[in-house]
């Protein structure tokens, strides 16, 4: 498994209109991808100016290629309430309860 994690700097007052985006607009386009498995998201500044998105991945591929395909979209439509771009990264998962539930069904 695999995260792909996102941190946001959003604009002041912004973090209601950003959940309620990334709901209805990203959140749908994650879900249709192949490999998407779960998404977390969190502010982590009390004025809720700065949120991490995590979203959990089969692969390695599969989180890096999603970046190739539906990304453009899902981030064009957060654009109104990003005060700067946003910075990505992939990484292995180590300990999840997602990870340890897909292994032992598996």
């Amino acid at each position: 498994m695999f995260a792909r994690s996102i941190a946001f700097r959003l604009k002041p007052n912004c973090l209601g209109a950003f959940t309620r985006t990334f709901e209805e607009k990203v959140l749908p386009i994650l879900m249709q991808e192949v490999g998407f498995q779960e998404q977390i998201t969190f502010p982590t500044s009390p004025t809720g100016t700065d949120v991490i998105a995590i979203s959990l991945w089969d692969t390695r591929k599969q989180a890096e290629a999603y970046k190739t395909t539906e990304y453009a979209e899902a981030l064009e439509s957060l654009c109104r309430v990003l005060n700067s771009a946003p910075q990505v990264w992939v990484s292995d998962v180590i300990i999840s309860r997602i990870h340890q539930v897909a292994t032992v069904a598996a």
